[in-house]
């Protein structure tokens, strides 16, 4: 769990497991190795299972926002880094620069610029720009090849402020995407047709709150975090009829990753 209170592991019960000291993560991995992978704004760190600090990448200026870090099989570490040059980077195990993707956010608001970018295992980059109403798809040398909008009539225009954060590209080739202050979560078909909706006109008590995360489950459910709850759902486990399957209403949670359901590890990628 990343979170402006808590950044670590929650169990099943909702008990602390382990707490990396620090809140206001924005981004992070268990790996496979069991170590975590963790994006600060200012920082991304990996610890071990001592808790010792194994990878560290400062943002190159003060006015930089770092927004995710997910790590490659070759060892490389993915990086988002807004800014007067917005851009993805991917960097080695040393923290070096290996290479350099620009972005194309259409705002210079650093804060506003990207959020939570994926690789696709084409090579390409899926990255959710939040006032451009789009989720774009770059190519490895920073050209965008598509772009899903999320300003459609349908969905209520830019009235509805239908800002992206999270883009998940499905293995049915759909892309999963939250949409944080139109308080919505869509699936989006390749030609951007919204094929699959829920927003709190759907659920009972309104619990989608500037939806930040989202995971899709290997049985089809859908883990949204309610980022802005006040109080009560923080995160909640939909099933595809848009049914809540579960929720927990303790920490504010920015992003997440499911670790187990029932007891059992999930295994594969985490579709996050």
């Amino acid at each position: 769990m990343a979170g402006p209170q808590f950044t670590g592991i929650i169990d099943e019960a909702g008990e602390e497991l382990w707490n990396s000291g620090r809140p206001g993560a924005r981004d992070g991995y268990v790996l496979e190795n069991g170590n975590l992978l963790i994006c600060w704004a200012d920082e991304v760190l990996e610890y071990n299972t001592k808790k010792e600090v194994v990878f560290s990448y400062k943002r190159a200026e003060k006015s930089m926002e770092l927004g995710t870090a997910v790590r490659f099989q070759n060892g490389n570490t993915m990086i988002t880094e807004s800014g007067t040059k917005p851009r993805i980077i991917e960097v080695d195990t040393n923290g070096k620069v290996v290479k350099s993707v620009p972005l194309l956010p259409e705002t210079d608001n650093v804060h506003m610029q990207t959020r939570m970018a994926r690789k696709l295992e084409n090579g390409n980059y899926l990255v959710p720009h939040l006032l451009a109403f789009a989720v774009k798809e770059y190519d490895s040398n920073g050209k965008v090849i598509r772009s899903f909008r999320t300003d459609l009539e349908d969905l209520g225009g830019k009235a509805d402020e239908n800002w992206p954060f999270t883009a998940i590209r499905l293995k049915n080739g759909n892309t999963l995407i939250t949409l944080t202050h139109g308080n919505k979560v869509i699936e989006m078909d390749s030609e951007g047709k919204v094929t699959w909706k829920v927003d709190n006109a759907d659920l009972e008590g309104n619990p989608l709150a500037d939806p930040c995360g989202a995971q899709r489950l290997p049985n089809g459910n859908t883990v949204i975090a309610s980022y802005g709850a006040k109080e009560g759902v923080k995160l909640l486990e939909l099933d595809k009829h848009k049914n809540k399957v579960w929720s927990y209403s303790g920490h504010n949670v920015h992003h997440f990753q499911i670790l187990t359901t029932n007891g059992k590890p999930l295994l594969g990628k985490p579709l996050k």
